[in-house]
């Protein structure tokens, strides 16, 4: 039996997620579940009690990159996380800055796959 991971991918960009999905699926991924998400700078710029520079407030509260992220996450065996790997990187270009993170964990055990 092939090892099961938990792919997490943190999208800076939701207007991708259709276009993931879609891939994914072509790639015979068909499992997944999409969940919003706040970005930690928007929450820091907010603060008013932060010791921050106020050039540093100001950058961050002119970036609204930050305010939402999806995060997406995958149960996939090992075949499948090299195939999602690739057609998520193919879509979103995570070498490009401010587009998101992706990476796994290992998955101690699975119930309801398939169920």
């Amino acid at each position: 039996m092939s090892n099961m991971n938990l792919l997490v991918v943190i999208l800076k960009h939701e207007d991708l997620v259709s276009e993931i999905c879609k891939e994914l699926v072509e790639e015979g991924i068909h499992g997944g579940t999409i969940v919003d998400g706040t970005g930690m700078a928007s929450v820091v710029e907010k603060m008013d009690d932060l010791p921050i520079f106020g050039m540093l407030r100001s950058i961050l509260a002119d970036d609204d990159d930050h305010e939402v992220v999806k995060m997406m996450f995958f149960v996939v065996d090992d075949e499948e996380m090299k195939k999602a790997r690739k057609t998520i990187n193919d879509v979103i270009g995570l070498d490009k800055p401010n587009t998101g993170i992706m990476f796994a964990l290992p998955v101690s055990f699975v119930e309801g796959l398939g169920a």
